[in-house]
């Protein structure tokens, strides 16, 4: 539940693997007279390569009434073309021996393939072509409807704790698009049409709306040319007005329950908090990243040795927060109390943490850990090529870019105790606070009837 501290954080150097040169270089970045961003990464060390399309569009972006209409149309995406049938995209890239899969999040909507190297061209052709070619009849959505909300109740209505979440978003949020799911409402999902989807589509999916970020063993020249080829055509689409949607001032604490069956109760608790919007002058946003570490970045972080392991309050217990994102962002902690404890208890030992640091500060070599482990994530997020292409990926759909790595890595580097310290002074304030908890419900084990099989991701 818990989105890592430092997710998006800057690679510190490329691989020794790598000549310099290349490393100075890479990545390599080109716009196409539509608008389309291509952005390549060379890394030869293996025969592949991850072909990924960003949509600047996501759940932020629907409307009230209308909440999955993003999700839906990403599984949409994979019912065909005329050249490509229903289905047909995934049996051509299992063909080629490789994977491919899409996700929907509030600020985008992403899809990719890793295939051998050698047929990257075939995969940039597959997903030019829906790009403005898409097709699907009208039960084809029907059915695919009842998948998207089959997934809904799989992983949002059946788990107790993505069910606190989805509160805690609702009740954080009360103006700001955020506070609508990912995978949309169940009435909103259920009163759906094939015309939303295709709205959205005509709406939203267009060149100079998107990106291709390409990673693998690629010389950059070849896919700027074949990109060129495959996307050049396509004219610049009209996009619709986006307005900036700020959250109100919050006037004090908001709070939520949820009843639902589960073994144990649960409570999450979060803050507003500053979003990354210039890399070098939005220090709060570093000093957050490197308090959320403090916390919880690793096994003797001070949740996991003073409230879990500690005074043995709580059976777990997390902090997490990014701040890079398109809309606002939250600090959020959570946690489950142990036995004979309640989520009062753990509700106020996780402040406590946040109390203590207040008054007390934090190490020297809390810092030094915690910094090493974000520089050592780095080096190890370089062995995937998945794993470069992703970070590539978010910080554009944010509107940052990945010439802003290494100046976001310096600032994490250069964050000192007392910054530490001073965002835990100005952003834990009960004006700030809300608080989603789990009443848990006896469970029931009889088995629900419906679809489990065949959800896409």
């Amino acid at each position: 539940m818990m989105r890592c501290s430092f997710a998006r954080q800057a690679v510190l150097a490329c691989a020794g693997v790598l000549a310099a040169a290349t490393c100075l270089a890479n990545p390599y970045e080109t716009t196409l007279e539509n608008g389309l961003k291509v952005i390549v990464k060379e890394d030869p060390r293996a025969p592949s390569a991850v072909n990924m399309v960003w949509y600047r569009v996501g759940a932020m972006d629907e409307i009230d009434g209308t909440s999955g209409v993003a999700h839906v149309l990403e599984h949409m995406m994979f019912k065909g073309t005329q050249e490509v049938g229903p289905g047909e995209f995934n049996k051509r890239v299992a063909k080629v021996g490789g994977r491919d899969n899409a996700f929907t999040g509030h600020d985008y909507t992403a899809y990719f393939q890793q295939v051998p190297a050698d047929r990257l061209g075939e995969m940039m052709g597959l997903e030019a072509d829906r790009m403005r070619h898409l097709r699907f009849a009208d039960e084809d959505f029907a059915k695919e409807l009842e998948v998207v909300k089959e997934e809904r109740r799989m992983r949002t209505d059946d788990k107790p704790r993505s069910l606190v979440y989805e509160q805690l978003m609702a009740t954080a949020f009360t103006a700001h698009p955020y506070r609508r799911p990912i995978i949309g409402w169940m009435t909103d999902l259920e009163q759906m049409k094939s015309a939303d989807a295709r709205q959205w589509y005509r709406q939203w999916y267009a060149p100079n709306n998107a990106y291709v970020v390409v990673v693998g063993d690629v010389q950059h020249e070849q896919v700027f040319a074949e990109a060129e080829r495959l996307y050049g055509g396509y004219k610049v689409d009209p996009l619709p007005a986006r307005r900036t949607v700020l959250e109100p001032r919050q006037p004090g604490i908001r709070t939520a329950n949820v009843r639902a069956p589960a073994d144990l109760p649960y409570v999450m608790l979060a803050w507003r908090a500053p979003t990354l919007r210039d890399v070098e002058k939005d220090r709060d946003v570093y000093a957050l990243q490197v308090l959320a570490a403090v916390l919880d970045g690793h096994d003797g972080a001070r949740l996991a040795k003073n409230v879990v392991r500690g005074s043995q309050v709580a059976l777990s217990a997390g902090a997490g927060y990014d701040g890079t994102a398109r809309g606002e962002s939250l600090f959020i902690m959570d946690g489950t109390p142990a036995k004979g404890h309640t989520v009062e208890e753990v509700q106020q030992a996780l402040r406590g943490e946040i109390t203590r640091i207040q008054q007390e500060g934090v190490s020297q070599e809390e810092l030094r850990r915690v910094k090493a482990q974000a520089i050592a994530g780095q080096v190890y997020k370089r062995d995937s090529l998945m794993g470069q292409a992703m970070e590539i990926g978010m910080l554009e759909a944010v509107g940052l870019s990945w010439r802003d790595e290494p100046k976001m890595m310096e600032m994490i580097r250069s964050v000192t105790a007392d910054e530490v310290q001073s965002v835990a002074k100005r952003y834990f304030s009960e004006d700030s606070l809300s608080v989603a908890t789990l009443d848990p419900l006896p469970l029931d084990d009889k088995p629900r009837p419906g679809r489990s099989a065949g959800l896409r991701h």
